[in-house]
């Protein structure tokens, strides 16, 4: 046998210990609302409200992955992913959602279960515990997010799912996008719960004051819920824990000072609102003097909890808006978003939703800023397209999904360059989604997963967006032992076999291959 006499290293461009997979939240994707006493969360009865969706869908089914999820967990591991983002529903553990409310076993057995199962598969599982589904209970009860007395529940629930899943989870996110709770279910009322000062979307609501307070009430939540882990489960369950944010790249419209400080209040608004209290310890100056007393404080007892409440930075972006000054929005920082180019050339290719286009350099620039900022490592939880009429393709012509390939082609590339020419330290990337699925107030017309779902069946198809980021992160993720891309002669065989059993066993001296003989 003639064997090469050189040996080839795969360079590899992310660590061995990187994180990818896919992403899901349990409303979008779990179906059996009324199953195994699960309560009613705040997105059962909105849901099923004619016109809060725009396809008049709900989640009663979903993907039906409540019960499909041994087929979702297949999926993952033909993928070769190596986590799997999921959420936990509040009300599948605590139906009523209270710290002296029962606890229901049914909703701990079957998390516990799928949680086995994962490991099983050598599938990370990597926990959210609140992605966007209060207990209705507790919106009835005082309100909700609106009520300081959230912060011991939610606490509560947070500690009942260290108990039952630590020991199993080392990776833990407390809340999924705390702008979307606040604006959008107290803002601009087009999520759960729907509240809004515009009388035409919500009987009651206060707009310029409710958000406000909510957001407040969230990161206490969040924080409290860091110092019970941290405190009482992390010095034996050894995870780690934080909060993961939504916020877009803000880029001047222009050079124009006007447009320059228009994007920072962007930026400010849509990610420092939250990231500035937990990393830095304060709110950005830009929400002080624009809310002034609407804007709640935090008591010195309160920001030392705040501060430093998590472990990284998790990032969930889809897109760059253009910025321009003069407008009176206050949830975008009174910034006017655009995506066309003072020349009239878009920014990107457009999704199926109004407020997306691709633009992979602004994914690079915002990994940068929040790097430099808050100098923590990046897990980015969310990232994702939805291809533009998807739904009404075949299911033939779905799974082509080209646009969505070219978005995770370029979001890739930049991710890589960020790490390898920028130095920023990234440790995850999980697309959203990996199924098709209920999308909130769009219902089932949007799709965003890599796995294409007929709801009539509830068969799976993997997209060609699937195929690419399997094939991606299988050639540019390091194994645990090097690869070759020729095979080495018979004395490099062996040194090189003596050399990776030394480097598990931890050994290093004793001889474990003799000299090889020609």
């Amino acid at each position: 046998m003639v064997v090469p006499t050189t040996l080839t290293p795969v360079v590899a461009k992310l660590p061995k210990d990187f994180l990818w997979g896919f992403a899901t939240a349990a409303f979008q994707i779990e179906g059996s609302t009324d199953v195994d006493g699960r309560g009613k969360s705040i997105w059962d009865d909105f849901s099923r409200q004619p016109g809060k969706t725009l396809d008049g869908g709900n989640g009663d089914v979903a993907t039906n992955s409540y019960e499909l999820w041994k087929e979702d967990i297949a999926l993952l591991k033909a993928y070769g992913v190596k986590s799997y983002r999921f959420s936990i529903a509040w009300a599948r553990i605590i139906p009523l959602g209270g710290r002296n409310d029962p606890v229901n076993p049914k909703g701990i057995e079957y998390y516990s279960k799928f949680i086995d199962a994962l490991l099983a598969a050598g599938i990370i599982p990597f926990v959210t515990l609140y992605h966007w589904d209060l207990p209705q209970a507790l919106h009835d009860r005082y309100g909700g997010w609106l009520n300081r007395e959230i912060v011991e529940d939610y606490t509560n629930y947070a500690k009942v799912c260290f108990r039952a899943f630590g020991g199993r989870v080392k990776h833990w996110l407390t809340m999924n996008e705390p702008w979307c709770v606040s604006i959008l279910g107290y803002g601009r009322g087009v999520f759960a719960p729907g509240r809004s000062s515009d009388r035409n979307r919500s009987p009651e609501g206060d707009s310029s004051t409710e958000p406000w307070i909510v957001g407040h009430n969230v990161i206490l939540a969040h924080a409290y819920a860091v110092k019970a882990y941290r405190e009482e489960f992390k010095s034996t369950q050894r995870g780690i824990i934080g909060i993961t944010l939504n916020g877009d790249w803000a880029l001047p419209y222009d050079d124009s000072p006007a447009n320059v400080e228009a994007a920072q209040h962007a930026l400010d608004v849509a990610i420092g609102w939250y990231a500035d209290p937990i990393y830095l310890g304060h709110y950005p100056e830009f929400m002080q003097e624009m809310l002034g007393e609407r804007l709640p404080a935090f008591t010195t007892e309160e920001l030392a909890v705040v501060k430093g409440s998590s472990d990284f930075y998790g990032m969930n972006t889809y897109t760059t808006n253009l910025c321009k000054a003069g407008g009176d929005d206050e949830f975008q920082g009174r910034v006017e978003y655009t995506f066309t180019r003072p020349d009239g050339t878009q920014l990107g290719t457009q999704a199926h939703c109004a407020w997306l286009q691709t633009y992979p350099q602004g994914f690079r620039a915002l990994l940068n800023y929040l790097y430099k900022r808050y100098r923590l490592p990046i897990y980015v939880t969310e990232n994702g397209f939805a291809v533009k009429n998807e739904n009404s393709l075949t299911i033939e012509q779905a799974i082509q999904d080209h646009d969505r390939v070219e978005y995770f082609r370029g979001m890739t590339a930049a991710a890589v360059a960020a790490i390898v020419e920028d130095g920023v330290d990234i440790r995850a990337y999980f697309p959203w989604s990996l199924l098709d699925n209920f999308e909130w107030a769009d219902g089932y017309d949007t799709r965003f997963g890599v796995t294409y779902v007929d709801y009539a069946t509830q068969k799976r198809y993997p997209k060609e967006s699937a195929k690419f980021l399997a094939k991606f992160f299988r050639e540019n993720i390091a194994n645990d032992l090097p690869k070759y891309r020729e095979p080495p002669n018979l004395q490099s065989v062996l040194n090189y076999v003596r050399s990776a059993f030394l480097r598990l066993r931890g050994s290093s001296g004793t001889a474990l291959v003799g000299t090889a003989k020609a």
